[in-house]
């Protein structure tokens, strides 16, 4: 993400140099990790680490490519425990100084994602926080969860199953009928 105002872990674009990358390694403290597993809705953040550089690309582009690293505990979608995931993924954005825009009513979603309007900062930190969402699993499961079939109805009465609920069931079930009726 290129923002327009400076945060601590900010590089200014003017301030960066030319000709050679600017490594980065960032490296959240206790703290800073409990804010983003709140931020993301996670139960907690054990490891963060985002390391890479950010160079010029032409006279006017620039590009970060990083390495995130994490360890997230989330519960379980079927069972609620605790289930942690290893996210160890490379990072690549591009920030470019115009980007064309395009006055069609139907336009193709570009392949690349990566693509962003320059700013006059970049800052690896939202660009970390960005990416930790994205590759946080969206519905986590732990390894011997398993969806049972509950039945819930009145009693006395029969229960309505899977196959009575397909739209179909209930032809089947007449021509069934039907079929079985005398002449």
């Amino acid at each position: 993400m290129c923002s327009q105002i400076a945060s601590p872990t900010a590089y200014r674009v003017a301030d960066l140099p030319q000709r050679a990358p600017k490594p980065f390694d960032l490296r959240p403290n206790a703290d800073a990790m409990s804010e983003i597993a709140a931020q993301l809705d996670l139960t907690s953040l054990r490891k963060l680490r985002f390391s890479g550089s950010i160079r010029a690309v032409g006279k006017v582009d620039w590009q970060l490519k990083g390495t995130l690293g994490a360890t997230v505990v989330q519960p379980c979608t079927v069972t609620l425990d605790p289930v942690t995931t290893r996210i160890d993924t490379p990072v690549e954005r591009m920030f470019l100084k115009s980007i064309p825009e395009v006055n069609e009513e139907e336009v193709e979603m570009p392949d690349d994602d990566g693509i962003e309007l320059l700013g006059a900062f970049i800052d690896p930190a939202d660009i970390m926080i960005e990416a930790l969402s994205l590759a946080v699993p969206d519905y986590p499961r732990a390894p011997d969860a398993a969806l049972s079939n509950t039945v819930f109805t009145k009693p006395g009465e029969a229960a309505m199953t899977d196959a009575d609920a397909r739209p179909f069931a209930g032809l089947a079930a007449l021509k069934d009928k039907m079929e079985d009726k005398p002449d």
